[in-house]
């Protein structure tokens, strides 16, 4: 049996999120299947996707005949289209896609994708939103949610935390955070900086940049007392 992340890849709506993720996940290599019901968007990837076609993916035939069945994960990518979105997951459902991907335009429209059948709902506006209003509100300078209440970002080491070893620095009881990697300002040898990870026996130093991980308050606490 083929490797999970090797398996093709059913994508459903070649808008401008389809579209990218059908052929970033090309470029790493997964075989990829694009289907839009617009001629005109598939047209424009004739060259980019090699499978591409133009299907109504509202039809359970239709999806027969593209052999949908055979593929172990989809993705429904549809924008604005609700009611397509959703009669295509319940469709793939139906058809017993192990692993059906769904993109959402509000929470509502999340709730019903997970009950008729998506196993994962992804929100990449939202998400993108969130993402940028943290970077936009302090010193975070990268941001990244693993969970609901979980996060890792990137920023530099308020003045309490720097100059001594992290054993030391009580970021545990004091902030609820860990430091996982540092990228110094300057590197030794004249070697470019890059991120390392962070032992505790790391001492920071003013404009090193720093992995955080913890609850997201806390992370956010953190930053935001430098």
């Amino acid at each position: 049996m083929a490797e999970r992340d090797t398996e093709p890849v059913v994508v459903i709506g070649l808008g401008r999120f389809g579209s990218a993720l059908a052929l970033e996940l090309l470029r790493r290599g997964t075989e990829v299947l694009g289907v839009d019901n617009r001629p005109k968007v598939v047209q424009s990837l004739v060259g980019q996707l090699p499978h591409v076609i133009t299907a109504d993916s509202t039809d359970i035939e239709a999806l027969r005949q593209l052999g949908v069945t055979e593929f172990h994960r989809a993705v429904v990518a549809i924008g604005t289209d609700i009611q397509a979105s959703i009669l295509t997951t319940s469709l793939l459902s139906e058809l017993g896609i192990p692993d059906i991907w769904a993109k959402a335009i509000s929470a509502q429209h999340g709730n019903i994708l997970n009950r008729v059948g998506a196993h994962h709902v992804v929100a990449p506006e939202h998400d993108m939103g969130e993402r940028v209003a943290h970077l936009l509100s302090g010193r975070i300078l990268d941001y990244v949610e693993v969970d609901a209440d979980f996060a890792v970002i990137k920023t530099k080491p308020p003045r309490d935390v720097v100059g001594v070893p992290l054993r030391e620095s009580q970021l545990r009881s004091k902030w609820g955070v860990t430091v996982v990697a540092v990228k110094p300002q300057v590197a030794l040898g004249g070697r470019q900086p890059a991120f390392t990870y962070a032992t505790p026996d790391t001492v920071l130093s003013y404009g090193d940049l720093i992995l955080v991980v913890g609850a997201i308050d806390n992370v956010e606490r953190f930053a935001s007392a430098g």
